[in-house]
């Protein structure tokens, strides 16, 4: 308790530059300066059914909670679904995948004045929070007005769980506070144990579940025709990233068209201008433009579209494993049938990186010359390139359950909140 008051001491003190920062990044992401008194714990809209609330904090735990979400929408359509989210693009995510379907709010700052006005406004009767999420005064608070909190599709990275037994004096009550932990691998439930959760679960990835949207693939692979040569796509890019890729590619040589995507909105004019000193400024998925025959990139400016892209491409490099960021999420483009380029850095995504390895789904480098070596390889060998875009459909379809090992728990911790 006494490490509790001193961390919320420090929340405290941290809040008017975290505001700042908020209005700050506000002049790129508009949505930062909407709706700021959520995070404070003042709600404005609420609920008349009872609330099952989900935490997705950015835009790849939004779209993974997908499948979760939909079950849970049919299994207790009595139940409204609040999402919270911490960042402006996981909440637009939430918009585009769920529509009005949801509610959708700010995550409160974990102070104990603000997780306590969260809970007392929506009541949830159960909350699941995803991925990696553990904050100790809104655990505190759920213990105190009895919600049961799941950790969903939990991930814990080696370097992560060091980082959280450093500070195991703080976080161990936290984790021991939680409902279940469903671990995405046995490696990630034994690292959850050893950090005070209790007898997590091995359920699997619930990216695994995640079937890709039919219309967009469909508009893909029409795009993906109408071009008549190969594309290179580059896909959920981090800063720095873009620059050693493009640096890589050869002059000539190639006439596949390379399609980048970058992993965050407000980063979109400024790979523009990158694009744009490499050659001519790039056309813009945004903006409905085509590439003309003679363009060598294509600037992928769209939100909620990864499906669209990746079934319009030959071969897919995934971002944020090329500077030490832990990589993206690779399961989309196995879904897709595409073979997968990554770099050295995929600890986020280790099982996931293993298995499409092992499966013969996803070759892996150790720098960005290499990846364009390979990626341009593969975009001449449509024999390669067939065999593992299968390999990765039959490893989706073969780690698929995720959801539905959930939703057991699910049933079980709302049925105990009904008894209660």
């Amino acid at each position: 308790m006494i490490w509790r008051f001193f961390y919320t001491l420090a929340i405290r003190a941290a809040l008017p530059f975290v505001v700042l920062k908020l209005w700050w990044r506000g002049r790129r992401e508009p949505g930062y300066r909407r709706h700021v008194a959520e995070r404070f714990g003042d709600y404005r809209f609420g609920s008349e059914r009872p609330v099952i609330w989900l935490h997705a904090v950015s835009v790849g735990e939004a779209r993974a909670a997908a499948p979760l979400v939909r079950a849970l929408q049919s299994e207790f359509g009595e139940h409204g679904i609040l999402i919270t989210c911490t960042t402006a693009a996981g909440r637009e995510t939430v918009k585009q995948t769920y529509g009005e379907s949801v509610l959708v709010a700010w995550l409160p700052y974990d102070t104990p004045g603000a997780t306590r006005r969260f809970l007392a406004h929506f009541r949830p009767r159960l909350g699941l929070v995803m991925e990696t999420e553990i904050w100790p005064n809104l655990l505190a608070s759920c213990r105190e007005f009895a919600v049961p909190v799941i950790l969903a599709n939990g991930r814990m990275s080696e370097r992560s769980g060091r980082g959280y037994l450093r500070w195991r004096f703080l976080t161990r009550p936290a984790f021991a506070g939680l409902a279940a932990v469903c671990a995405q691998s046995e490696a990630d439930a034994a690292r959850f144990a050893a950090l005070g959760a209790p007898a997590p679960k091995v359920t699997g990835n619930l990216k695994f579940d995640i079937a890709p949207d039919p219309d967009q693939a469909a508009a893909g692979l029409e795009w993906r025709s109408a071009l008549g040569r190969p594309v290179l796509l580059i896909a959920s890019t981090r800063s720095g990233e873009e620059r050693m890729l493009l640096d890589a590619l050869p002059a000539n040589g190639t006439d596949a068209l390379v399609v980048v995507v970058p992993r965050h909105p407000q980063r979109f004019d400024e790979v523009a201008l990158l694009i744009g000193r490499e050659s001519e400024a790039p056309a813009r998925r945004s903006q409905g433009a085509k590439p003309r025959p003679t363009e060598r990139f294509f600037l992928g400016d769209s939100l909620g579209e990864m499906a669209f892209y990746y079934a319009a491409c030959d071969v897919a490099v995934i971002g944020g494993s090329f500077a030490p960021h832990g990589g993206q999420n690779l399961i989309e483009a196995c879904a897709a049938g595409v073979p997968v380029v990554l770099g050295p850095s995929m600890f986020n995504f280790a099982e996931a990186t293993r298995l499409a390895l092992e499966a013969g789904a996803a070759v892996q480098v150790g720098n960005a010359s290499e990846a364009m070596r390979v990626a341009l390889g593969l975009c001449a060998d449509p024999a390669r390139r067939e065999k593992m875009g299968g390999a990765g459909r039959a490893l989706c379809l073969a780690h698929r359950g995720a959801t539905d090992r959930h939703l057991e728990l699910c049933r079980q911790w709302l049925r105990a909140a009904a008894r209660d």
